[in-house]
């Protein structure tokens, strides 16, 4: 699988279906993050059975990504109205329900493959992208199919990546919001690891 850690996310323009279940025919990722963060997040396909519980887990989460100002946007190579049926079925009947943010279609493979992400050419991998505000891949992650993420670890990724952006520090093992961080230098591994190594 291709690293794209460090380097500029893929653009892409594809057709989406919206929150409002509007058509987007040119749904361009650059144009959406409009210098916001975002988590790109691929899944295997509509109708299946850890995906849907992905998405409302999103979907439930939806606040706490606005309020630290980064978009969440789901793909797979289903098409728009394979999206748009899926929105209409409630969660327990299967479907994801009304979600909040955009279900991109990659009918043609070209983004799952700009990724990296498609298997067999046929579907994707479980696999993240958390963007910065600058357009730069600063996470990634790959599930295989049968494994389903864990949302609130986005959201931790987040919180890690935002107070390093503000402060300077950086995040340590299992460092949650609110926690104390590290000062990047040798010193900060000092009195970091004699206050908190057994935490660890």
């Amino acid at each position: 699988m291709t690293l794209l850690v460090g380097k500029t996310a893929p653009d892409f323009t594809s057709l989406a279906i919206m929150p409002d279940d509007s058509f987007e025919s040119s749904f361009n990722l650059t144009k959406y993050l409009n210098g916001k963060m975002g988590i790109l997040f691929f899944y295997a396909m509509d109708f299946s059975y850890v995906c849907p519980t992905e998405l409302i887990a999103i979907d439930k989460r939806v606040n706490s990504f606005k309020e630290r100002n980064v978009l969440p946007i789901a793909i797979s190579v289903d098409s728009h109205l394979s999206h748009l049926r899926w929105k209409t079925i409630a969660p327990e009947r299967g479907g994801i329900g009304k979600v909040q943010f955009p279900l991109v279609s990659d009918l043609t493979r070209r983004v799952s493959q700009g990724y990296d992400v498609l298997v067999n050419d046929s579907l994707s991998l479980r696999a993240t992208f958390l963007i910065d505000k600058i357009g730069v891949v600063r996470h990634q992650s790959v599930n295989d199919l049968p494994i389903g993420r864990n949302i609130d670890e986005m959201l931790r990724t987040i919180d890690a990546l935002q107070h390093h952006e503000k402060t300077g520090e950086v995040a340590p093992a299992g460092w949650v919001k609110g926690k104390s961080a590290m000062k990047p230098d040798e010193e900060g591994v000092e009195k970091y690891l004699s206050q908190f190594k057994t935490a660890l």
